[in-house]
């Protein structure tokens, strides 16, 4: 096991339907309200329980190694033990996939930068990267998104067609093209995108109304704790912050933690489990505790993001607004295997202070709120003294 922080990560689609997703928000975010996953597990018999943390470790490393003496896959051989082991979060990398992960997580990423989120069955566009492939060819927020290389998208889960536009599964990369089917009113029309190797802001902050800054953060990738809390220090004197968490399918945990830290003095952020050992997340002194703050949230938020809502939720530090959140609570850390391949492995969950546990239920926010969520967050913000 690498002694790199753990971190929360999202669902992500199996090697033959397509390659393992890294973060669903890298090109698409905001999963569709409802996406939630289920809490029944399919515990019916042992063999279909999850194995122990370190009794998984133990057989998919196995696994990968018998593979290597045979002469066989050891990633195909590791994909099987993790599909035994019945780790609904767990997945196996290749050298190469390994290494698009990680630049995921360092805010890189190959595509041809929309964002979008599903609604009505229906795919929207949410925001364009400036810059991108996508801002180029003239695609705006609240175009339709029809179809990728001839595949509708209607009715699919939003990381579904982060795959398709990725191209993942099929070897593409950056230099390749896909063709979207896009429809803005009345107009139907096609574009040919040629993907790209991109950096991702994932932390962006903007003033609007009267004294209200808008703290946006897409994932947790390295450095983005440290932009949330340079963002509220430069936040204008009495301007309250509207922390916007919506889509934000996770990342490392130690950046939540560090931006929890911009808004506490300290204290509890979460405790969690690895391979039954208990150990506790705390923020360090020195947080702003007295600008007014809401924390928007939806479908679309995940993972580490949760663990930082529960956070300002069970201390009182944040109102939240927006809808139930995706219900994500488990940690992966990394396993190498003998070909240089990683299996990533969930090795425990987290709870919030209060003790609650995330994992299949989501967080509910203290007011619900769907289309007019950031309007209903400056109304919050008024009435909370700024």
């Amino acid at each position: 096991m690498s002694g790199r922080d753990p971190f929360c990560q999202p669902p992500r689609v199996r090697r033959g339907a397509a390659l393992t997703l890294v973060f669903a928000s890298v090109l698409v975010a905001g999963a569709a309200t409802g996406n939630l996953p289920g809490s029944g597990r399919g515990t019916a018999s042992d063999e279909a329980r999850p194995a122990t943390p370190a009794g998984q470790h133990t057989a998919v490393t196995r696994a990968a190694e018998e593979a290597v003496a045979d002469g066989t896959s050891p990633v195909e051989a590791a994909e099987r033990a993790v599909s035994r082991s019945g780790d609904r979060w767990a997945a196996v990398y290749s050298p190469g996939e390994y290494e698009e992960f990680e630049e995921a997580l360092d805010g890189r990423y190959t595509g041809v930068g929309l964002w979008a989120r599903a609604r009505n069955g229906r795919i929207e566009v949410t925001k364009v990267g400036s810059g991108t492939p996508a801002a180029d060819a003239g695609i705006r927020v609240g175009d339709r998104l029809r179809s990728v290389d001839g595949e509708k998208v209607d009715g699919r889960p939003v990381t579904e067609v982060v795959s398709l536009l990725r191209g993942d599964g099929t070897g593409e990369s950056a230099g390749t093209t896909v063709r979207l089917g896009l429809e803005r009113g009345t107009r139907a029309w096609s574009e040919t995108l040629r993907r790209a190797r991109l950096s991702r802001d994932t932390v962006t902050v903007r003033d609007i109304a009267d004294r209200v800054t808008v703290v946006e953060v897409a994932a947790f990738t390295k450095g983005s704790g440290d932009e949330v809390r340079t963002a509220v220090r430069r936040a204008p004197a009495g301007a309250g912050i509207v922390l916007d968490l919506r889509g934000n399918s996770g990342g490392l945990v130690a950046e939540a933690v560090t931006a929890a830290s911009a808004f506490l003095d300290g204290g509890l952020v979460a405790t969690y489990d690895v391979e039954g050992e208990q150990r506790a997340l705390h923020a360090e002194p020195g947080g702003d505790t007295t600008r007014p703050l809401v924390a928007l949230v939806d479908g679309g938020t995940m993972s580490a993001a949760e663990l930082l809502t529960g956070a300002l939720q069970d201390r009182g530090r944040a109102v939240v607004v927006g809808s139930r959140t995706f219900g994500k609570g488990s940690v992966q850390m990394p396993t190498p295997l003998p070909d240089g391949s990683v299996a990533e492995l969930t090795v425990g969950h987290y709870r919030t202070p209060s003790g609650r546990s995330v994992d299949g239920r989501g967080l509910t926010p203290d007011l619900e709120a769907d289309d007019e969520a950031l309007e209903r967050a400056e109304t919050v913000l008024s009435g909370l003294g700024r």
